[in-house]
């Protein structure tokens, strides 16, 4: 058995860790915010959001890599998500829906009824994501995002009813 295929094995049969998010942390977390959006969140919305005590996870893999993260903002009887990336290397593996299966499973935990957020109109693979999961879209935000050439965008605006959904609907998101 060859060590590359063994590591492959290792791999796959341990899945990615959802933990808290922490200070020390950052500099992983910026390197793929900076790598998947050309208008990301500075280092001072991270730690404003830490400080703040929002909830945020990271994803580690099996060898303690950053996967991804989420950072979402809890409300009266809701939650809001406000920043959720998967690392470029490693989207298309499910990574998001997990992190979103389990921030649907703290929102229940903390009896939040709907769970909030918005999307670039130009993000066709997220939105199908999320409409996929369940999310309704209910608005739009005019010119909410940068975008180039000193232009906005659109947000659309997409809302999950947690209180509406069984419990075991939490467990197939993740």
């Amino acid at each position: 058995m060859s060590a590359l295929w063994r590591d492959e094995a290792e791999r796959a049969a341990a899945p990615p860790v959802l933990r808290p998010m922490t200070v020390a942390q950052i500099e992983a977390v910026m390197a793929i915010e900076s790598a998947a959006y050309a208008f990301p969140w500075s280092r001072g919305n991270f730690i404003d959001s830490l400080a703040a005590g929002y909830p945020a996870r990271v994803l580690q893999g099996a060898h303690n890599e950053l996967l991804g993260y989420f950072v979402a903002m809890a409300g009266v009887d809701e939650m809001h998500l406000l920043n959720i990336t998967v690392a470029p290397a490693v989207q298309g593996r499910g990574h998001a829906r997990l992190m979103v299966g389990a921030l649907t499973a703290l929102c229940r935990a903390q009896r939040a009824q709907k769970l909030w957020l918005e999307v670039r109109a130009s993000n066709a693979r997220a939105r199908a994501m999320y409409a996929h999961l369940g999310f309704a879209q209910v608005g739009m935000r005019k010119g909410y995002y940068p975008a180039p050439f000193d232009r906005r965008e659109d947000a659309v605006v997409m809302s999950l009813r947690i209180d509406a959904m069984p419990a075991e609907a939490n467990d197939a998101l993740g």
